[in-house]
């Protein structure tokens, strides 16, 4: 897979999906800006080798219609404030109009396309439509690490018909997750809470595999049993032993959860501990969190709960590595296909 600095950029359009899908309030206003901030450094780079830099993202589920709240006016915004240069933002994300602009712009200078999900044809991988938006650049850098794990047009389509690379956050992804499943310093440590048994089993099993205790929240706990799903390795598998009103691990659990973190090398954590939207419900993830930093371990942390608590409560800096991705993560990890990265091999 070529990777960033291996194209000559000079004058050339780069087109570049990233992952600007970021939780936005009521206002229009976003949340948590996290996955903006990690696509900085590509961008910054490609700046600074002159080439046309256009950005292409999708912003929630708008089911393939223009819905006005969910332009990328807000991205636009944020990207400005981060970067200090003028962002133009473009109506739509392809058309004669926009490919001829395309040529037009100076090097160095940045061009938004709007929302990918307008068009139903970027969720069913229309070919058509992925030529379309090929048009647009000279060169394809994936740079959403977050959605490498969907066949959408932006991702798999697209470098059908342009010469691909990997931007510096998704090959930054890759190195970090590929070593962890790969080479782990043990004793290796996997927390894995939130919901969804059905998308965590197959994470489970896998992650059991190579680490030594895997320690589960109350949910995933209740869903196992609720449901008798038999998991491979029972043996390394660490359930609470105790509650606060069944929306948190109480205290017997986290003094369990504390001693095995203390034993770790490695530290790989997704999904919270507890119903975290509630302040008295955090107190596990709270400690949890600090447990990780404390320990020294190296610790990676993902999914998208669990990376807005962290970032919210001001600890985001003190992981080794924090991942973009949730389900692209967790189908990483579990050793499903990953169409975004195949394609660029």
């Amino acid at each position: 897979m070529k990777t960033l600095r291996e194209f000559d950029l000079k004058g050339k359009r780069t087109l570049v999906r990233c992952d600007f899908n970021v939780p936005l309030g009521d206002q229009g206003n976003i949340l948590d800006d996290f996955r903006i901030k990690q696509s900085i450094p590509t961008i910054e780079y490609l700046i600074k080798e002159e080439t046309k830099v256009i950005l292409m993202s999708h912003l929630d589920r708008p089911g393939g219609k223009v819905i006005e709240k969910l332009r990328l006016t807000p991205i636009q915004d944020k990207l400005m404030e981060y970067l200090d240069i003028s962002i133009v933002k473009a109506p739509d994300c392809l058309g004669k109009e926009i490919e001829k602009w395309s040529h037009q712009m100076k090097k160095g200078e940045i061009l938004l396309l709007e929302n990918l999900r307008f068009h139903k044809e970027e969720e069913e991988n229309d070919e058509s439509f992925a030529r379309e938006l090929a048009k647009l650049g000279d060169i394809y850098i994936n740079d959403a690490f977050g959605v490498s794990h969907r066949n959408h047009a932006s991702i798999v389509g697209v470098p059908k018909f342009l010469p691909s690379g990997a931007g510096f956050l998704l090959e930054k992804e890759i190195k970090v997750l590929t070593g962890l499943i790969e080479k782990p310093k043990k004793p290796l440590v996997a927390i894995i809470g939130g919901k969804k048994v059905e998308t965590k089993t197959k994470l489970i099993d896998k992650i059991s595999e190579i680490a030594d205790f895997v320690l589960i929240g109350g949910l995933i706990k209740k869903e196992i049993k609720e449901k008798n799903i038999q998991l491979r390795n029972p043996s390394k598998i660490i359930e609470p032993s105790d509650s606060i009103e069944g929306k948190d691990i109480g205290p017997q659990t986290i003094k369990n959860f504390k001693e095995k973190i203390n034993l770790a090398k490695t530290i790989f954590w997704s999904g919270p501990l507890g119903k975290i939207e509630e302040e008295k419900f955090q107190i596990g993830s709270k400690t949890i969190a600090q447990t990780i930093i404390n320990s020294g371990a190296f610790s990676v942390i993902g999914g998208g709960e669990t990376v807005e608590f962290i970032n919210q409560s001001g600890l985001i800096e003190k992981f080794n590595h924090v991942s973009t991705g949730g389900g692209a993560m967790i189908a990483f990890i579990s050793g499903e296909r990953m169409p975004g990265i195949e394609v660029l091999k």
